[in-house]
């Protein structure tokens, strides 16, 4: 049956409409995975030799340390970035397969994920160092273990709280005040964590507590998972009560004003939509690594660079997903006598509208300068003028629907993707950068490099017509393949 589960999901993946650019992520994926592969074992085995020469300590003390911060780093990158286990469970729920073997299958393929499997690259490497430099075989291994189930302890805490965010939310918090008193040394979170690391090596009693915890957390997943496999009760929509929400003043607009509705109450009330507005709210404070005077941030293009990102959260996070968000009812709309340029000019004006206010709320950034602020003015007016136009023709090629109520589903689904979306992308950054570069060198201005990026957003806005007849065209050929790929479960 498992290798029955395996069949069914490589047809699903061959047949997809989406192939092009599910192969597409499959070889870029691949590539970035081989490179943090090297780096993680370049870390492995060169961590104890660097710390020891570094710090003069036990490299496996210092590590052992700062243990608490790579595990919730570990933990956090698993929510954001991790998939959810995917199969597609409901075709399947009329057939006689055991819920065990469908929930044992799919919290397996969780636990196989690249995010668990990359850990294995620093920390083998650097147990088999401390095993050649002198430290007892045993006692590694037992250190080792415990390391590994408290990683595969977060890969199944991940599926839980990604039913309940409040709970990561509250993690987070203790953590970064934690992390913060630390810094600023009113309280030291590792000097009670630390004892308990060593104790990994130092006890070999002390594994059993990572191992327990381990089976513990597997077998709440496991129950969760058993108690909403239901057609009728955890894998049914849910209902809720709705809320009347008018927005009357947007109908001076028009059908316009009605596109814009609709994506305004989207961003409200849906989870997975308001968790992608939380992440563009949180590109707000992308540009202090940049701005801070960080050593490696020190190059002259990276403002802009910076610029770009920290005013345009809304426009990456959400806008690069049009027309996906319109997925369950895009067939709808187009049965209807609906005109593609008030649709795409809702979406553009969303993102110039979330521009603006995210430009005029990072007005903090005056606190590293003033040409900080003016890399984030200038990065908004290309935002406005190129890279909004830029994610509207983007979308064009996305074929993947976004299944807005995944959130809740107990298997979420796959993010949209398209191979052409990134060679579209390569302006939103590359050019900014190069116009930068271009001005800045020439005449030896940082000033005149904004002026270069300032120039190119404001062109763009000017022939924003032309454009939008473009991109319209480009719709309505790409029209009936993308009515086509929605009809598709993902």
């Amino acid at each position: 049956m498992l290798l029955q589960f395996i069949k069914l999901e490589w047809k699903s993946f061959f047949r997809s409409a989406a192939l092009p650019g599910n192969l597409a992520l499959k070889i870029i994926s691949f590539f970035f995975a081989v490179l943090f592969i090297i780096l993680f074992l370049f870390l492995g085995i060169g961590a104890f030799y660097i710390l020891k020469e570094e710090t003069s300590k036990d490299p496996l003390r210092l590590v052992n340390q700062f243990l608490i911060y790579y595990l919730f780093a570990d933990l956090l990158m698993k929510y954001f970035l991790q998939k959810n286990p995917v199969l597609q469970i409901k075709p399947l729920m009329t057939l006689p397969v055991k819920k065990s073997l469908l929930i044992g299958y799919t919290l397996g393929k969780s636990a196989s994920s690249f995010y668990n499997l990359i850990h294995a690259f620093f920390f083998l490497p650097f147990s088999i160092v401390l095993v050649i430099e002198g430290y007892a075989g045993m006692q590694v291994l037992l250190w080792h273990i415990g390391i590994v189930a408290i990683i595969y302890t977060n890969n199944f805490l991940n599926i839980l709280i990604n039913k309940k965010d409040n709970l990561l939310y509250a993690i987070a918090a203790i953590v970064i005040a934690a992390a913060a008193l630390h810094y600023y040394s009113y309280l030291d979170i590792t000097a009670y964590t630390a004892p308990f690391f060593d104790g990994l090596y130092d006890n070999m009693f002390v594994v059993l507590i990572p191992v327990a915890a381990l089976f513990g957390i597997y077998k709440a997943t496991s129950t969760f998972y058993k108690r909403n496999l239901y057609l009728d009760a955890g894998l049914a929509d849910k209902i809720e009560t709705g809320k009347t929400e008018q927005f009357l003043w947007l109908n001076r607009f028009g059908t316009m004003g009605t596109f814009l509705k609709n994506d305004i109450k989207l961003l409200r009330r849906n989870k997975r939509a308001k968790t992608t507005l939380m992440a563009s709210v949180m590109f707000l404070f992308y540009g202090i690594l940049f701005f801070s005077d960080l050593e490696m941030y020190r190059g002259p293009v990276w403002k802009i660079f910076a610029g770009i990102f920290t005013s345009g959260g809304l426009l990456f996070c959400f806008g690069q997903f049009v027309p996906s968000w319109d997925s369950a009812y895009y067939p709808l709309m187009m049965s209807q006598n609906i005109k593609y340029k008030d649709y795409l000019r809702s979406k553009w004006w969303l993102m110039v509208v979330a521009t603006i206010a995210t430009t005029i709320l990072s007005s903090f950034y005056l606190y590293f300068g003033v040409d900080a602020y003016l890399a984030i003015l200038a990065g908004a007016v290309y935002n406005i003028g190129v890279n909004a136009h830029i994610v509207l023709w983007g979308g064009a090629y996305i074929k993947t629907p976004i299944d807005l109520a995944s959130a809740k589903n107990a298997f979420g689904s796959k993010q949209s993707f398209n191979f052409k979306t990134i060679l579209l992308s390569l302006p939103k950054l590359l050019l900014p950068m190069a116009l930068y570069g271009i001005g800045a060198m020439l005449f030896d201005s940082s000033r005149i490099g904004f002026v270069f990026v300032v120039g190119a957003g404001i062109i763009g806005f000017a022939f924003r017509d032309k454009v939008f007849g473009i991109i319209e065209n480009i719709y309505r050929k790409e029209k009936y393949k993308t009515l086509a790929a929605y009809k598709e479960k993902v």
